[in-house]
Formats: C-alpha cells, structure tokens, sequence
C-alpha cells in the first residue's frame, strides 16, 4: 500500500501545484506555496499576503496573513501584525489570544510561546496546563518534552502536564518505537518509558532505534550500530562518517572521510 499523499504537490519553484502526472493543478501562479493537508487546502502567498487555496488554487477566504502554515487536526499555524493564532478553514482565528509563536496541532494539542514562556494549548485554545516552562515540543504517543524554565533540564510530561517519569535529563528526545534518546552528564543513551536506562554505555551521539537497532557513536571515535540492550551489532569501518557530515549525497549514507 502507497504512503504518498493523495493531494498535488509543489512545484519545483514552489510557484504552483502539480498533479500525479506532472501537469499544473490550476493556471493560478503565487509567489509561494505550501503542501495540501487535510481538508484540502494549501498554504499560498499570492502577492497581497498569505492565505489558503482549495484544490483548484482560489482562495478560501478573502483574508490575508503575514505568514500561514499547513492544517492539522483541522487548524492552522497563522501570524498577523498582532501575533500568532491558529485559524479554521473560514480563516478565522478560533481562539482570541496571540502568542509570540505557534507551533502545529499535534494529538489535540500544540505548542505555544507567550511573553511568560512555553507551554500546550487544545482545540479550542485552552491552556493544557499552568507549567510554563523554557520549551516544549510536540506530542507524539501521549508524551511530549518539557525544558523546565528553573533548572534547564528536560523531562517526559503527558498531555495533562504531569510527569511520565521522575527522571531528568540535560536533553531529551520523545518516544519512537518505546525508546527515547536521552542526554545526561556522561553522554547520549536510550531509556524505556519509565525513564530508566537500556544500558550503562554512553555515546557521543545516537539515532533513534531502526528496526531494533540504533547508530551511535563512541567516545573512542568508532561508529557502531547497537541492539536496545546496549549490544554492538556492527561496527564500521575506521575513518567513516555519515554522508551529512561532509554535506554530501543521501542521509544516513556512510560515506568515507577523505583527507
């Protein structure tokens, strides 16, 4: 079964949108546009500001913004001269507060930086919690991070605001196949959801797990691959490194250093 999007995709110059076969979805040229998300609409700046455009490129409201990001969960990302909000597909705002910066609708929730600091919001605009804290990302799974504004240390918090787990870390990662990558004063490693550690190792960088199995890098500066008990699998050749460390060819491709 395909993952592709059923919608047109932007153009190379990102001026206009494409159908399966190639050919422009609509005759309508803009200064820019974004993807189509559900409910059919796309981000699309048409020279007097930013709005969204049905299927076949018209407008679906007459109001502009100064910026407009794509709709999840039926809510876009929008800034206007009084801040950001989030509009519906009228392009209304669907709550009255502005924010220094919106994120995305992720799970009925989204992250939001007032004046005070970081913190959730729902649907309807409501504050998920009173913490405000340094940041916060997304939910993903029902668990989201949290940069605590008093100690800078970064914690699993549930989409009440509470703690997933009692432990804290100097960075922090969200949860993907039941591990997250956490950071602490000895170095990089996994944890399961209850915080607590996969292993005693620590690297001076991981990937999330892949099909049971992660890339890390060791102190010693050997790149190795290891099982989610801490186990090295593989390990690469000496003097390899990722092909995005010399800006070069596909990611996750390893590539030889050359002097």
């Amino acid at each position: 079964m395909s993952s592709a999007s059923p919608y047109p995709v932007p153009s190379h110059d990102n001026s206009f949108h494409l159908n399966p076969d190639g050919q422009p979805t609509y005759t309508q040229r803009f200064k820019l546009v974004g993807k189509f998300h559900d409910p059919g609409l796309a981000p699309a700046h048409d020279g007097a500001g930013w709005s969204h455009i049905h299927l076949d490129g018209q407008a679906a409201y007459v109001r502009r913004y100064e910026l407009v990001w794509g709709f999840y969960y039926g809510r876009a990302a929008a800034k206007d001269s009084n801040g950001w909000t989030h509009i519906d597909a009228t392009g209304e705002a669907v709550y009255p507060e502005r924010y220094r910066w919106a994120g995305n609708y992720q799970e009925g929730f989204c992250a939001v930086q007032s004046a005070e600091g970081f913190f959730h919001i729902d649907e309807f605009g409501r504050r998920a919690y009173q913490e405000i804290h340094a940041y916060v990302g997304d939910y993903r799974d029902g668990v989201a991070v949290a940069t605590s504004a008093l100690d800078g240390l970064s914690r699993h918090i549930k989409p009440g605001g509470s703690l997933l787990h009692p432990h804290a870390f100097i960075d922090l990662d969200i949860f993907h196949k039941g591990f997250a990558r956490a950071k602490d004063s000895r170095g990089w490693h996994h944890i399961d959801a209850s915080g607590a550690e996969c292993y005693a190792e620590r690297y001076v960088s991981i990937e999330p797990f892949y099909n049971g199995l992660a890339r890390a890098d060791a102190p010693n500066g050997r790149r190795v691959r290891i099982d989610a008990k801490g186990a090295v699998v593989d390990v690469f050749p000496a003097g390899w490194l990722t092909s995005t460390e010399h800006g070069l060819g596909n990611e996750g491709q390893a590539v030889p250093l050359v002097s």
